[in-house]
């Protein structure tokens, strides 16, 4: 108790007591004093004033130690501080694009309409749905200038450009912008086709759990709201996690790749950030004996495990899942849709994601039953 209120003592409670300590040792008097004492000679300490300096030692001691720990204190919420700031700064820079280039799509946009390209039919149409080529899923985004390096960087090292066929979706409000910049910048001789997510009338909340969940008030509030007490923020609150650009349908369309592509039998998925360096034509031989996903594997010691991302303390998860497994980067990945619809993946990323619906709903009725307890017991 007493090192605690140490600890909580004020700088000037403190500098007060130092100076009434160095007072009194000024006055202190070090010669040897006199031992009057009723009891028995044999009991008499000789060493009075060498408690008495132990005494004063301790005190001493355990003022520095109570220093030390209110300043490690103060130096540990400076690092979180400082490593929140930090990763505040790098989604920032990695997200946000540059000011001039929000002029581009609504150049592109602009042009797209003046000059009636709305009708332009695509040239190679029947290249679409032919599974004897080679197909790139460039989905899902929003970025003109980052599916346009994706695009240029994996034609130009492909040995057999005109085998291969992109396939690029986007928004509403890009679709124009991103079908304008191939029509000025064709990679030919490949293919590219832009589609509007808009226009998957399948799509819809009654089919996908995860639109109803992007529509809920509470997902929205979740990551407006840095602080929202709902228990989704409980277990993570690392702001990566919370980026509002997971509210938008373009995330998640890549579960859905056998609906978006039902007469192709495999499809190289790649993601808006990757610089393609060398012929990704090899990837369509692998075998992939068997399974639905070939990726590239991330995992280093502890980095990119499943315990990273999953509750594990909700019996459900431990259940189903290793938190040992190794997850994967999506930046590129060759899916046997085949495969996909033989072991029905859109049906199981369903499940999950209607449990996990069901689970937030309980917890946050749980949640708010204790507080109005609390309001209850206090009132």
């Amino acid at each position: 108790m007493r090192t605690q209120e140490l600890i909580n003592m004020s700088k000037e409670t403190e500098l007060e007591m130092q100076r009434a300590a160095i007072e009194r040792t000024k006055q202190f008097n070090n010669t040897v004093r006199g031992k009057y004492n009723i009891w028995r000679k044999e009991h008499n300490s000789p060493h009075s004033d060498s408690t008495l300096k132990l005494l004063k030692d301790q005190i001493i001691t355990a003022k520095v130690y109570a220093s030390i720990a209110r300043s490690k204190n103060s130096a540990d919420e400076s690092i979180n501080a400082g490593k929140k700031h930090n990763t505040f700064l790098v989604q920032h820079a990695a997200k946000t694009i540059p000011k001039p280039l929000h002029c581009l799509p609504l150049q592109l946009t602009t042009d797209y309409f003046l000059h009636n390209y709305t009708s332009k039919e695509l040239a190679d149409k029947n290249k679409l749905e032919d599974p004897s080529l080679y197909h790139y899923a460039i989905i899902f985004s929003d970025n003109v200038l980052a599916i346009a390096v994706v695009v240029n960087s994996t034609v130009m090292h492909s040995k057999e450009p005109e085998k291969h066929v992109f396939h690029l979706v986007t928004d509403r409000l890009n679709f124009a912008a991103m079908r304008m910049w191939f029509i000025v910048h064709p990679p030919s001789p490949a293919t590219i086709n832009v589609e509007n997510i808009d226009d998957f009338k399948w799509l819809n909340s009654s089919y996908c759990s995860v639109l109803r969940q992007l529509e809920s008030a509470r997902i929205k509030e979740y990551y407006f709201k840095a602080n929202h007490p709902s228990s989704l923020s409980v277990w993570n609150e690392n702001i990566k996690y919370r980026n509002p650009k997971y509210l938008s349908m373009l995330n998640h369309p890549r579960f859905y790749m056998p609906e978006v592509y039902p007469k192709l039998d495999k499809i190289l998925f790649l993601d808006d950030d990757v610089v393609v360096q060398k012929d990704l034509t090899p990837l369509w031989s692998i075998d992939l004996k068997g399974m639905v996903n070939g990726a590239v594997e991330t995992c280093k010691e502890s980095f990119h495990r499943f315990d990273t991302y999953l509750h594990f303390s909700n019996p459900k998860i431990s259940e189903n899942f290793d938190p040992q497994a190794c997850g994967w980067a999506f930046g590129m990945n060759i899916f046997d849709l085949k495969e996909w619809k033989k072991r029905n993946i859109t049906g199981i990323y369903h499940y999950w994601q209607d449990w996990r619906n069901e689970t937030i709903e309980v917890d946050e009725s749980a949640l708010f039953r204790k507080k109005s307890e609390s309001v209850l017991v206090n009132s």
